[in-house]
């Protein structure tokens, strides 16, 4: 049972974690592609801009969550979207939207994008230091052991309070824009733009304002997977930028252009990532007297290094565009 607790504090929380972060970052991604067809590079650099305005926030007023009992992260999370979300319509009044009035090919905001994402690097560092800093700037991170009620089992589930705040907000992100894709006009016209941008237009659909909302969107949702990625370990210029090739995986994993296998493809890719670098040797330790004599038990049993690990979602994009272009849930081809 002890190994069995590990299993479920390095791969079932682990996995859910990384699969969430994941998850509302390709949500993202899925959402510019389906609306304006083109990959955008700089949505690691929006969602660490949101954590930085998250922090610069808490570092101003680092006491306004004790009033609440939550963390002061949290309650500048709101703010933080409403900025973040401002920024990413300024990003596209300023840079796609003349690129897209002449007309331009995809690749061509493709390379807008990557000029997008040094800007943002660029102006996060100029800012907020090289350094990492913590996102609890007068709270303190609550760590929780939850001792399992069985004889025998020493190690504790442990599970951390942003881990329980990340869990909280995807489930609420997720409902949230269930309900405003499936129930709300707004919603409806954005399904209909991305099935068909020109009969959506000949409809009498408002494509500008479809296209800033979308915007507002992304940019929210950018906010607060990079604060919850923040909360989780540190705040650092490069916090998203890394996670990247990961978050496109898991929108092309569930299908480009489809919110919902964005959300499959988060933790598939999560997990993934997880069950790679977890020491499967724990789990067989209590068969070790019966292996036999010549069969010793390797102390790590790994399937890749820690270091390794973007290996995986790497490979499991090439495997995914190769084997199903369309992914779990029969997007658009890319």
């Amino acid at each position: 049972m002890n190994e069995l607790v590990f299993f479920i504090n390095n791969v079932v929380i682990a996995g859910s974690v990384t699969g969430s972060i994941y998850a509302i970052g390709a949500v993202g991604i899925t959402l510019v592609f389906s609306i304006m067809r083109f990959a955008h590079f700089a949505h690691a650099d929006m969602m660490t801009f949101g954590a930085f305005m998250v922090l610069l926030l808490t570092t101003l007023f680092p006491q306004a969550g004790q009033a609440l009992g939550i963390p002061t992260a949290i309650v500048m999370l709101p703010l933080a979207i409403v900025l973040t979300a401002l920024l990413a319509v300024i990003i596209d009044r300023t840079f796609y939207r003349p690129l897209r009035a002449h007309g331009v090919k995809p690749i061509v905001m493709v390379i807008a994008s990557l000029g997008v994402t040094l800007i943002l690097q660029g102006l996060i560092r100029l800012f907020a230091g090289t350094g990492g800093q913590s996102l609890y700037v007068d709270d303190r991170k609550e760590i929780f052991r939850l001792a399992l009620p069985i004889e025998g089992v020493r190690m504790p589930v442990v599970i951390t309070e942003p881990q329980l705040y990340l869990f909280a907000l995807t489930i609420l992100a997720v409902i949230g824009l269930h309900f405003f894709l499936s129930r709300t006009r707004l919603g409806k016209a954005m399904r209909a733009m991305s099935d068909n941008p020109d009969l959506a237009r000949a409809s009498g659909i408002n494509t500008n304002m479809i296209v800033a909302v979308t915007w507002m969107l992304v940019g929210g949702l950018a906010a607060i997977a990079g604060t919850l990625l923040a909360m989780d370990v540190t705040f650092k210029p490069d916090l998203s930028f890394h996670i990247l090739l990961p978050i496109f995986a898991a929108a092309i994993v569930g299908g480009v252009g489809q919110p919902f296998g964005a959300i499959a493809g988060g933790f598939v890719v999560g997990f993934a990532e997880t069950l790679a670098v977890f020491n499967w040797s724990v789990l067989l330790r209590p068969f070790r007297d019966n292996l036999p004599t010549w069969l010793e038990l390797p102390g790590n049993l790994a399937f890749v290094g820690t270091e390794y690990k973007i290996v995986v979602p790497f490979f499991i994009l090439v495997a995914i565009l190769v084997w199903r272009p369309t992914g779990i849930f029969k997007g658009k081809v890319i």
